[in-house]
């Protein structure tokens, strides 16, 4: 059976510099009937368990450690026995969230993860965060951005740990690369694809950031 992409919408809050704001996040369960993955456990793991329903979670993939991308995945891994995977420069964000429990196992830039018949490669794509990372499918057609890409530019840089000439280096050798037509599943809100991206990232590249 091929792999398909699940999508599930969580709400909560996203804290960070001494400000809390309410956020929806979206959380992206990629597998199959059997076996699948989940990247960003966000806010609700009851919910997200109820989403996998009897299939085996191999990975909980985290493509950053704001706390709203991280904060149901110690609750998930308890439940279901899956390891956590986080980037290692994101480990100051982590603790920040969890001070006592950290992540299982740490990604690499271009380590492929493999699930249900097909693979996601890691990307590291630092800016919004210093161990951002984005997760490309190309057997799907697809590129997992957390909050690294959105429709309609680059994730936001304005608050600790973050770097807004960075996420353009990052977004231009790392995601504008791709096929023009590979689907961009974002962090929070709508998707769009890299070709629909790129004419608007071009001229930042150009005006120098």
């Amino acid at each position: 059976m091929a792999a398909r992409i699940d999508h599930l919408v969580t709400s909560g809050t996203f804290s960070l510099d001494g400000g809390t704001w309410d956020v929806d996040n979206n959380v992206w369960i990629v597998g199959d009937d059997h076996e699948a993955v989940v990247i960003d456990a966000a806010h609700d793991a009851d919910a997200i368990r109820a989403a996998l329903g009897d299939r085996t979670l191999r990975a909980i993939v985290c493509t950053h450690a704001h706390n709203d991308h991280i904060d149901a995945a110690p609750a998930l891994a308890a439940a279901t026995g899956a390891p956590i995977l986080l980037h290692p420069e994101d480990l100051p964000l982590w603790k920040q969230t969890h001070p006592d429990r950290l992540p299982d196992g740490e990604l690499a830039d271009g380590e492929r993860i493999a699930v249900a018949g097909t693979e996601l490669t890691v990307l590291h794509t630092p800016g919004h965060a210093p161990g951002a990372v984005c997760l490309y499918a190309p057997g799907l057609g697809t590129v997992f951005t957390g909050d690294t890409l959105f429709a309609g530019g680059p994730g936001a840089t304005g608050r600790s740990f973050s770097h807004f000439p960075t996420i353009i280096d990052s977004i231009r050798d790392r995601l504008l690369t791709l096929p023009a037509g590979t689907a961009v599943r974002t962090g929070h809100g709508d998707g769009t694809t890299i070709g629909a991206e790129a004419p608007q990232l071009a001229e930042w590249i150009a005006r120098g950031h």
